[in-house]
């Protein structure tokens, strides 16, 4: 026996052992009341030492006034922190007062009280506490087995699920809630007052909420922006991108998702690094998984320009790209598990738009592909010329196979599989939004998916409405996000969520969860394409700057980067003018649409070099500094 291995064991059990023993409601020492505003809680160390989650260090607690307190015609305390987040409550008595309380948590409301019997995986907990007179009690529910697992449930086809990520054990669970209703304060309007409630709310230390701002002639549009960039703030909670509270677990989709979202909010996002490790060695099962490592790796290299993180793990993504499934014929197969299981196309099953699933599926070689094209670009960056002469052919001839094999040219659209007449939603918009459809095409297939509406899962919506902004529909993507039903992000604001869903709603996923980042893929999307700021050189020391009016009347904002913020202001009625204003050390390749009967464009006051090409111009000359820019 490995005496070793059973020691760590061991360790872990002992730490996990500890971890629970906190889910209990456990008495603070005592302290006198703390003011309750936005400033980190220090949180003594838990004697019993656990192995280190990426992260934890990242994070912190803090204390957060409630929104409102109101008392119930029931006696009941309700408090409302306005928003969700994860963590737990701190309760200091009113003098005088013992006597067991009834604390109930919830992420949902129903008939003006908490809903204790929400849809899926939406929270609610209770949890019963003795208080002693004059003191401080942090309250917290139970330990859920679902997202403390170490040892690894094992899946359909043997696939063992990763541990979930644990949060630091001195601070005891952590849920994610907005309201809170008390039940057993004593009656009276000075009892009432005398009870000090403050949720200890898990945060990124260093979030900077000025980093970015979005604004637009959309109202809603506004407020699906701001529910996005707060998901992402609050499901940092575990220090890793993980996929909601159910397992919290990190998924190498969701992971990259969040990354897109997370560079277009916040100044500081290391996260991405630590999920991208913590999937080297915690992988996930699903086949389109795989390459979104290689998306990961390019997003980082794009966003930092640092080819020595890349070099180190360069290697690793070798592997991710699905080469070991290449056929005779170029393109990768699937076999019968690969078909019925891995091959995932969209998720949950029920949103794949009818997709056949088959040996040689397109959206599984579109992702081939694409990570393939980002591979040479990567060689590249770590100076392995000969791996980028291989990354460059296999690219060029993939992409004739796939055409030839996969496209249906009377139809003007791709296939799902080789032998299949059946046209999905997936196997258009994920070559659309890769780039793999010839140029010729994209208009037909872009107002083929337009016309067809939100076919696909909150994961999914991420490519279609990438495809979409590509590819002269910014209109209609700005429409899906705020379309009436419930398969949009207006949907989610009319249901009061303050954090993005799991998915559209419980038909579609009846587990679903209402605190998952990688349904906030608007706020990448929005500053990506309507204020149209993304890198064009690794480190963004070239910017290319795209508005995309996409049916708007102005929008204003602000893009992190890592050499400053960039600041964009656009307006269209008769004109289209716009103030750009880069950071120092970086340059911009300026495109920006045209208008009917404008003559030209012009930089500072003074008539600028630029060609009119599908329906922009473009600069040619690129611009450092501040710029205000006119079509007319």
């Amino acid at each position: 026996m490995n005496i070793g291995r059973l020691r760590a064991a061991w360790i872990v059990l002992v730490a996990l052992a500890a971890h629970l023993s906190l889910t209990r409601p456990i008495a603070a020492e005592t302290v006198a009341p703390t003011p309750a505003s936005d400033v980190a809680l220090r949180v003594p160390a838990h004697p019993v030492a656990l192995q280190k989650a990426p992260g934890r260090d990242a994070i912190e607690l803090v204390r957060q006034s409630p929104r409102t307190v109101e008392r119930l015609d029931s006696g009941v305390m309700r408090v409302d922190f306005g928003r969700v987040a994860f963590g737990n409550l701190e309760l200091t008595s009113p003098a005088g007062f013992q006597d067991e309380i009834v604390v109930r948590f919830g992420e949902k409301q129903a008939n003006g009280a908490i809903d204790r019997d929400p849809p899926g995986t939406v929270r609610y907990s209770e949890v019963r506490a003795q208080i002693v007179p004059g003191t401080t009690t942090v309250i917290a529910p139970s330990v859920d087995d679902r997202n403390t697992q170490q040892s690894g449930a094992v899946g359909r086809y043997g696939n063992v699920t990763p541990p979930a990520v644990l949060t630091p054990p001195e601070w005891g669970v952590v849920t994610p809630f907005r309201w809170v209703e008390i039940e057993g304060i004593p009656a009276g309007e000075d009892a009432a007052k005398a009870v000090t409630v403050v949720r200890l709310a898990a945060f990124p230390k260093h979030w900077d909420e000025g980093a970015a701002e979005f604004h637009c002639s959309d109202a809603t549009l506004n407020r699906v922006w701001d529910l996005c960039r707060y998901s992402i703030k609050a499901t940092l909670f575990a220090g890793v991108y993980v996929d909601g509270d159910r397992e919290r677990i990190p998924y190498e989709a969701d992971a990259y998702l969040n990354q897109l979202s997370h560079y277009y909010v916040d100044a500081d996002p290391k996260a991405a690094r630590r999920t991208f490790d913590w999937l080297l060695k915690h992988p996930t099962w699903p086949t389109e998984w795989g390459p979104h490592m290689v998306f990961m790796a390019h997003a980082d290299w794009m966003r930092n320009g640092d080819a020595e993180w890349i070099r180190q793990r360069y290697e690793s993504l070798k592997a991710k790209t699905l080469f070991e499934r290449l056929g005779k014929d170029g393109l990768v197969h699937s076999n019968a598990q690969q078909i019925d299981w891995d091959d995932i196309v969209d998720w949950p099953p029920v949103e794949r738009d009818g997709c056949v699933r088959t040996e040689v599926n397109t959206v599984v070689n579109a992702f081939h592909l694409a990570a393939v094209e980002k591979m040479a670009e990567l060689a590249a960056a770590v100076g392995a010329d000969a791996d980028v002469q291989y990354y460059q052919e296999r690219a060029e001839h993939g992409r004739r196979v796939f055409r030839s094999q996969l496209f249906d040219a009377d139809a003007g659209l791709y296939r799902d599989g080789v032998g299949v007449n059946h046209h999905s939603q997936h196997a258009n918009f994920f070559p659309l939004a890769f780039g793999l459809v010839e140029k010729k095409d994209r208009q037909k297939v872009a107002e083929w998916l337009a016309s067809r509406g939100m076919r696909c899962s909150v994961y999914g919506a991420q490519y279609l409405l990438e495809s979409l902004f590509e590819n002269g529909a910014g209109e209609a993507a700005v429409g899906l996000i705020v379309a009436p039903g419930e398969r949009s992000w207006r949907h989610m604001l009319d249901s009061d969520a303050t954090i993005t869903w799991e998915a559209w709603n419980e038909s579609a996923k009846p587990n679903l969860d209402w605190n998952h980042a990688w349904g906030a893929a608007p706020a990448n999307l929005l500053p990506r394409y309507v204020l149209g700021a993304e890198p064009l050189a690794p480190g963004w020391s070239r910017a290319r700057i795209r508005p995309n009016p996409s049916g708007l009347e102005f929008a204003r904002g602000v893009v992190p980067t890592p050499r400053g913020p960039v600041a964009i202001d656009w307006r269209l009625d008769r004109r289209f003018s716009m103030d750009l204003d880069l950071p120092d050390r970086m340059t911009a390749f300026v495109q920006v649409p045209n208008v009917t009967g404008a003559e030209g464009i012009f930089v500072n006051g003074s008539s600028a070099e630029a060609k009119l090409i599908d329906g922009y111009w473009v600069l040619k000359d690129e611009l450092k500094g501040r710029s205000a820019i006119e079509v007319r």
